[in-house]
């Protein structure tokens, strides 16, 4: 069976497993594809690349919410009268 591999960093779980932390470094910041029986097992994304891709998907969020009240009137308000 075919697999798509989004990553250009894979490692075994056999490696991650001997190696965490030299695993993550391999990938430079990027994420690494873990592959078990050479199929992608999981991702292993690093703290920061993780980060950006919960702020991104956060953006994205809230950019569908404005696009959703885009068009309805506009309540202006005052700090005080919250």
């Amino acid at each position: 069976m075919a697999s798509r591999i989004l990553t250009e960093m894979t490692a075994s779980v056999s490696e991650l497993k001997r190696n965490p932390m030299g695993t993550v470094a391999a990938g430079e910041g990027s994420p690494v594809a873990i592959l078990n029986r050479n199929e992608p097992a999981f991702y292993c994304v690093p703290a920061k690349a993780f980060e950006a891709m919960m702020e991104r998907l956060e953006d994205f969020e809230l950019n569908a919410i404005a696009e959703a009240r885009r068009g309805q009137p506009v309540i202006k308000v005052t700090l005080d009268d919250l």
